[in-house]
């Protein structure tokens, strides 16, 4: 089975879910969303697949999340791939879906 994740190395959950992935025995592709983020479109693309809105896979914990705060949709995934930071992480996607590894466990159910 392939998989890719959006992944934050130093983020613990993360990290975690990339080892889930690996003893599923996954074909891991991982991707570091900080230094190589999502398009608008892709990111819209992962959240219409996993059945979140934008406002969903928003990292809220960020400061620079609060000016969002009722945003559209549109501009919530701009400000998402323009300031990475701002997704939420991690995001797994294989052929049977996408899931928002909070909590982790939500990844089985595309394995």
């Amino acid at each position: 089975m392939k998989a890719t994740i959006y992944h934050n190395p130093r983020c613990s959950t993360s990290r975690q879910t990339l080892d889930m992935l690996l003893e599923a025995g996954a074909d891991v592709t991982v991707i570091d969303y900080l230094k190589t983020p999502p398009s608008k479109a892709e990111l819209a693309r992962l959240y219409a697949r996993a059945g979140l809105t934008p406002e969903q896979g928003l990292r809220t914990k960020e400061e620079a999340a609060v000016p969002l705060a009722g945003a559209s949709e549109d501009k919530i995934l701009e400000a998402m791939a323009a300031n990475p930071i701002l997704i939420e992480r991690p995001l797994v996607e294989t052929e049977k879906g996408v899931r928002l590894g909070r909590p982790k466990e939500r990844v089985q159910e595309i394995l």
